[in-house]
């Protein structure tokens, strides 16, 4: 299991490069040639692996770029939040075949930043880059992607958050919670989350966009009862301390512009377009 998680990984990172260079060299409209040549890939290779992330060839993501796509889809996702409700979704939400449930810290702990909190964490290699995942009794309380360069920044912002937890490394761990949420994709999550009662709620709403749909900062106001609190929205939403599985990729402005995701642009197109290939298939 380890083994394909490291291929993914490794394939991921190619396809990060891709996205990278579509972006900055799209008004060129390069060949396929030129991309595989860039990338170090023979042009067959690299639209197979290409297309099992993102659901298209490197040729017709260039001709649509997800931000057209994001565009469309989001015509198509005004009340997503509503929608979610209505089949019963507030509670329990569904992510990848996954149910997820969010714990609070009390406020005893979140005032004292994680004293006498026994976390174990580690280092591993997920589908989409290499990621930072510390786990406690009560749950997942932290999941980070990062880049080599980026791999101090993560760890940092991790310690911020659990300032005076016990902190244990344990790789190994690491790897088999990485190996479960990915690969074998268990059935049910505990997140044990430390934010104010707002970002919390926030992050449940999060939960509550199905796998394969977008919505915007707007709607998670509106679905919250506070529409003319989307700036606060969108700044709980950018201080998510658990990525993928509280699904803060799935938001978006009313552009449809990827912006504002703390592990990466590129990453946020392809989460957002792998996704809705998986929901297109199922």
């Amino acid at each position: 299991m380890k083994d394909k998680l490291l291929e993914k990984n490794e394939n991921y990172k190619k396809i990060e490069e891709v996205i990278k260079y579509i972006d900055e060299n799209f008004k060129d409209q390069p060949s396929i040639d030129t991309i595989a040549k860039y990338i170090g890939m023979s042009k067959y290779h690299l639209i197979r692996v290409f297309k099992e992330y993102v659901g298209v060839t490197p040729i017709q993501f260039l001709q649509s770029v997800t931000l057209n796509y994001a565009k469309e889809h989001l015509k198509e996702s005004k009340s997503i939040l509503d929608s979610a409700l209505d089949i019963g979704l507030s509670s329990s939400s569904r992510l990848h075949d996954l149910f997820v449930n969010i714990i609070g810290v009390t406020p005893k702990e979140y005032k004292s930043l994680g004293e006498n909190v026994e976390i174990t964490y580690g280092f591993g290699n997920t589908p989409f880059g290499n990621a930072l995942v510390a786990i406690t009794k009560r749950g997942i309380c932290y999941l980070g992607f990062y880049d080599d360069s980026s791999k101090e920044s993560v760890y940092t912002r991790f310690k911020e958050v659990w300032a005076k937890a016990e902190l244990k490394e344990d790789n190994k761990k690491a790897d088999e919670v990485l190996n479960s949420i990915f690969i074998k994709k268990d059935k049910k999550f505990n997140l044990y989350v430390k934010g104010t009662n707002f970002q919390i709620n926030v992050w449940k709403a999060l939960i509550n966009i199905p796998d394969g749909s977008i919505a915007t900062y707007s709607d998670v106001a509106k679905y919250l009862n506070k529409p003319k609190s989307v700036r606060a929205v969108a700044s709980a939403i950018g201080s998510n301390p658990i990525g993928f599985l509280i699904p803060c990729h799935r938001v978006l402005g009313k552009s449809g512009a990827m912006t504002g995701y703390r592990w990466g642009i590129e990453r946020k197109k392809i989460l957002v377009a792998y996704e809705a290939l998986k929901n297109k298939e199922s």
